[in-house]
């Protein structure tokens, strides 16, 4: 079904669960098969990308797939490959050195997962230029998405991209990629459950468009997926194309509701907090591990909130000083720009308490029909060898406690952050993680 999925999605003869007319992607070929050696060139050039192709990789990319495409397409067009260094950053500095590099070509191909493709997909948005990808690791759902998470003078952001004309993926390169990376996708893939509640909530509190069509998307994998960790990590294809499809769908119900709003929320604010903050000297952790361990502490959040009594809101968001004293000068502004949206005025506080008691009933009835319990999610991971606990990633309690009370400030998205934190129950339970 899920495969039926992606071709009507392409073809444009998907019908819509939210009853708009058939869903289409800008997406033109997705391609995933045990393996697709031999068959990069014709891949590629069923697409008509041009005469010139760029091919951008960094040192592992190019030695697990990239030389291997190179070669393939070098009887197609004229190739320069371009080598990123090891580890490459996601940041606006690097985009501007692929688009030099890019400057004289017409396309670009991008040999990795997630940071290659998220610098790919802005630099090609920015020159108009189509791009494709082929993954190395099944990491991450940014594959057919049209945001990409860049860090620009320090913030971390999700920016508007350019949709891959073609997404490829080698079932036997993704089953060979690093355990952590596998890990690094199945935790990516955990916070759908988060992310539909925070988005729930953000309907019911504060009337942002909410679509069930992202997750229809995923529910024929998703339950066979979380109990696959094991077999994820023993090379059995199978259940590594049941990811590769999860992943890629996932990436289309992004880009179906025009941002990131079924994908990201509360989980990846925390995440992206600890991205931008976490000191150099600490160990390297991929973003799928930790969107796995910030999403348990989202479901634990939620579960202490919709488990009880509406809330009541009191105020609690802090003003501009604070947020630039936190932040600092140089992403204060950011931060602030992007977080003063959502605070609440006084004036609003007893009309949503009303909108609170009104409609929390409600929503927790909805929220019980999308969500898992944050021990069952837990399990998921145990049973993949992933991380579960801050300490696990590196990051000392102290910092994983500001990341989690401070996050809701990076990013103007509403979540059980912020009703947590406006309701005077933020704190109590920052301080017992």
């Amino acid at each position: 079904m899920s495969e039926d999925s992606i071709r009507r999605l392409i073809d444009g003869t998907f019908p819509d669960p939210d009853g708009g007319p058939a869903l289409t992607v800008p997406v033109r070929s997705v391609v995933i098969a045990d393996t697709l050696e031999d068959e990069e060139r014709d891949l590629v050039a069923a697409l008509g990308l041009g005469g010139r192709l760029a091919v951008v990789s960094d040192p592992t990319t190019h030695r697990v797939l990239g030389q291997r495409v190179a070669r393939a397409l070098s009887g197609l067009a004229k190739i320069d490959e371009f080598m990123l260094p090891e580890r490459p950053c996601a940041d606006a500095k690097t985009v501007e050195r692929i688009r030099r590099a890019g400057a004289s070509f017409d396309a670009l191909v991008a040999i990795g997962s997630g940071t290659i493709n998220d610098l790919c997909k802005y630099a090609a948005a920015l020159d108009g230029k189509p791009y494709v990808v082929f993954g190395t690791a099944p990491s991450m759902n940014g594959y057919t998405s049209v945001n990409a998470a860049i860090t620009v003078d320090g913030h971390k952001k999700s920016l508007s991209a350019r949709a891959p004309e073609g997404v490829f993926l080698d079932l036997s390169v993704l089953a060979a990629a690093p355990p952590r990376m596998i890990r690094s996708g199945l935790g990516d893939s955990l916070c759908r459950p988060t992310a539909q509640v925070d988005w729930l909530l953000a309907n019911m509190l504060r009337g942002e468009p909410y679509r069930e069509t992202p997750f229809t998307l995923l529910a024929d994998d998703e339950a066979e997926l979380f109990e696959a960790g094991a077999a994820l990590l023993s090379s059995d294809l199978e259940a590594m194309r049941r990811l590769a499809r999860t992943l890629v769908l996932s990436g289309f119900g992004m880009t179906i509701c025009g941002g990131s709003m079924p994908a990201s929320q509360g989980e990846h604010l925390i995440g992206h907090y600890a991205e931008m903050r976490a000191d150099p000297s600490w160990p390297p952790s991929f973003h799928g591990e930790q969107i796995g361990v910030t999403t348990l502490t989202m479901a634990r959040l939620q579960e202490a909130m919709l488990d009880g009594a509406a809330p009541r809101i009191v105020g609690g968001d802090p003003g501009k000083a604070a947020v630039l004293a936190h932040f600092g000068a140089e992403i204060g502004p950011a931060c602030w720009r992007e977080f003063e949206p959502k605070r609440v005025a006084s004036s609003r506080i007893r009309e949503i308490n009303d909108r609170l008691s009104d409609n929390w009933e409600r929503l927790r009835a909805r929220a019980d029909q999308c969500r898992r319990p944050a021990a069952y999610l837990e399990q998921v991971l145990v049973q993949a060898g992933a991380p579960v606990r801050s300490e696990d990633l590196g990051w000392t309690p102290g910092f994983y406690r500001d990341a989690v009370r401070h996050a809701r400030e990076i990013r103007n998205r509403y979540t059980f952050l912020d009703l947590a934190a406006q309701s005077d129950r933020l704190e109590s339970f920052v301080a017992a993680l």
